[in-house]
Parts: C-alpha cells; structure tokens; sequence
C-alpha cells in the first residue's frame, strides 16, 4: 500500500464499516478500523443479501465463504395466514441468479459479520474505542475516544449505524419520524416448524400484520420477523428484547407453521421503526457517512446491507483515484456523494411501501374457500398489483451494478 494514499479511520465495525476496511485496501489505502464495543461481535437474527450486494462481496473474493454460511433460497412464497395455503410460489435459486446476475442469499447477520471480520486484518480492529469527537484541520482530522486515547487520519468514515455521532454535525436536529409499527424478529430451529420449506422464503399477510421467514445457516434454522402495530412510540431503537409472550398472542389465532415459529421463540428482539428524510449532504472536507449513518431506512425492501456495501465499493474507488491532489480528499468525498445521495434516497423511497407491505387480506381466498393450486397466475393483487408487480418493486435494485456506474464515471 502506498505511504501516499489517505490514511483512513473507519468509525464503526459493522457489516458497512468492515467492508468498506476490505474494499479501501483492497484499492491501496491505508485503514484502521475503531469499535465501541469490547469485542467484535454482532447481534441480531435473519437478514438478507441480495443480488446487487452479493456480486460485489462474491468479486471481493468472499464468494466461497458466502456459500458455506448462507442460503439460497429456491422460491419465494406468500401464504394465507390463517390456513396456510400457497397463493403463489415465485422461483428464485438459479433463476434469480441469472436474472439478476447475482444471487440471493439468506443468512444470520452474525455470520454474515464474522466473514467480514475474517478478513480484515486482526490488528487494524481497534475494539473499545468509543468515539466521542472529531475534529478537521488542514492537515487531517483528528478522533477523540471516550478513554482518553485519540488518532489522526486523513479522512474519517462514518459507519457507526443509525445513532451515529459523525451523523449530528451534518444532518443537525433532524426528527425521526415514527411508522407506527415495530419488527420483532428471532431465530428459531427449523425443527420446531417441520411442515415449513427450509429453501424458501415465506409471507403470511393478516389482518393486523405480516410475518415474513426464511431459512439460515444451511435451513438448520429459521429466521422470521413479525411487523405489527406498535402504537406505544417506545422510543427509536433497533434491538431491545421483546414481549415474547405478547408476540405469541398476536399470533394465535394464525395458522400452524405461523403459531409453530413464534411458539419456538424464546426471545426475540423488538426493533422500533423509524423513518428519516435523506440528507441534503453527507460529508464535510475530510469526513464521511456510509451504511445506516448516511442513509437509514425501513426495512421493507431488505436492502440495509446491500445498499452499504455499495457505499463502502464507492468510496474506496473514488478515495484510490481522487483522494491525492492538492485539495486533499475533499473532492473524492464530494464524487462519493454524487453518486450515492441520489441512487439511496430512491431506494429509501421505495422502502418505505415496499416488499410484502404491497400485500393485503384482501388478496387471498377466505379459510373457507378450497385452495387453487398455486400457479404464476394466481398472484394477489394488493391495490392492483400481484407478485410479478412486487418483485418489479426490487428488480430496478437487484440489478443494479455499483461496479458499472463508477466504470461509467471513469472510476474503476
């Protein structure tokens, strides 16, 4: 690596945070990465990766550690929520693969953030490191940690989640704006469910929330998340436990692989959801947002890590190629942008009435009703608009090449 690339600190070392240590060096910067916590771990249960987030891991060389910890699930399934039947059955597997030149993986987030962590270098990771100041000077920038210890780079990289510390000095006093619902999500044995498809990914839309599952760590267990109604305003956060005994409850009178998953619960975390407007900026002259800091977002569209590992590919090309000249490495900051604020605030906007929320009761036969055989025809049609209208809805996503657009822009 060489002595005249920036150096850069990245502040947080989560799935956009590693990546973007793994794509700087792999395009000649020198990285150091800070974590608050005291080890480097992550929480949280089932999340998915699509095409358009996986291809560039896959060309990051992790594509042989992502077959050996994820799914890939062969079809997508929206069923009735009170008798289960299939209303329809949507192919994903190879098909997926080769529409969107990618696949779609399903997997534990934890596992996901362990082969990330696998390979950044054990000693650029520096754990217990809580940032609590930043300051830019012409000659760099400098981060203060709440131990007393501080360290200078020459850009700093924001990628410390949706709470973050770097966010407040861009973004100001913004309002985050409550959506009236909460996810509650766990993992579960696949066991518990027997009658439940261990390759597929699976909807149940009722008619005071929607259930969506899918299988992780090699269809050994399922992870599922249930958005309901959460009218209590709790305050914004993404993990604290749930009301397992309430969910279960919420849930009861839905049918037997539904009940079966929430039984088999014995936590499960309670994630608030909360909206942001996009942010008119994201950087200053030596400092950056990426992932969840620069542009959180509902999680209907299932692109939280997909949309941060473009960022982190984006930023180390235009850091490698534009982060030198005599103005430092504010104009690669400002390209970052330019090619992100635009293409995020998009997908933040189709989040937000996104995925299975384009499905309602309405679309499937009532518990009396015999069920049809699924077939592609027999799609429901929420406000008008089927399956084949709901993946519409991600196609423009998945398809989406990062790689291409900075080729395009002479940065690759």
């Amino acid at each position: 690596m060489s002595e005249n690339q920036p150096h850069v600190a990245v502040v947080g070392a989560g799935i956009g945070g590693l990546t973007a240590a793994i794509a700087l060096r792999r395009a000649g910067l020198r990285v150091d990465v800070y974590e608050q916590a005291p080890v480097l771990s992550e929480i949280g249960a089932g999340i998915h990766l699509a095409p358009n987030g996986s291809r560039l891991l896959v060309r990051l060389g992790l594509g042989k550690r992502l077959d050996e910890v994820a799914v890939r699930p062969e079809a997508m399934e929206v069923r009735v929520w009170d008798t289960g039947a299939v209303v329809v059955r949507q192919p994903m597997g190879d098909a997926w693969q080769a529409r969107f030149d990618g696949p779609h993986y399903t997997l534990h987030r934890a596992d996901l953030h362990g082969l990330l962590a696998e390979a950044v270098p054990a000693d650029l990771v520096h754990v217990g490191h809580r940032a609590v100041a930043v300051t830019e000077d012409v000659g760099g920038v400098r981060i203060d940690f709440a131990h007393g210890a501080s360290v200078r780079a020459d850009v700093v990289v924001a990628a410390d989640g949706v709470h973050s510390l770097l966010r407040r000095p861009i973004a100001g006093d913004e309002p985050a704006v409550f959506s009236g619902t909460a996810a509650i999500r766990a993992v579960v044995p696949s066991a518990a469910c027997p009658d439940l498809p261990r390759d597929a990914l699976l909807t149940w839309v009722g008619p005071a929330g929607r259930l969506l599952a899918h299988p992780v760590r090699g269809g050994r267990e399922t992870a599922f998340v249930a958005v309901v109604a959460d009218p209590t305003d709790g305050g914004d956060s993404w993990s604290r436990p749930a009301d397992t005994a309430a969910l279960r409850r919420a849930f009861a009178d839905w049918e037997p692989g539904v009940r079966g998953l929430v039984e088999a619960a014995s936590e499960a975390g309670h994630w608030t959801l909360y909206d942001r407007e996009p942010l008119p900026r994201w950087s200053t002259a030596r400092t950056t947002l990426l992932g969840d800091a620069a542009h959180p977002m509902l999680p209907h569209h299932g692109q939280g890590a997909s949309q941060a590992i473009e960022d982190a590919v984006t930023l180390a090309a235009c850091l490698a190629r534009l982060g030198t000249g005599p103005s430092g490495p504010a104009p690669a900051l400002r390209r970052y942008e330019e090619l992100r604020l635009e293409h995020t605030s998009r997908v933040r906007q189709g989040s937000l009435g996104g995925g299975s929320q384009r499905l309602s009761t309405t679309d499937a036969p009532p518990a009396s009703a015999s069920p049809a055989p699924p077939s592609p025809s027999s799609s429901p049609r929420p406000g008008g608009a089927g399956m084949e209208e709901l993946v519409r809805d991600v196609t423009w996503v998945q398809r989406y090449d990062v790689e291409a657009e900075l080729a395009t822009a002479g940065l690759a």
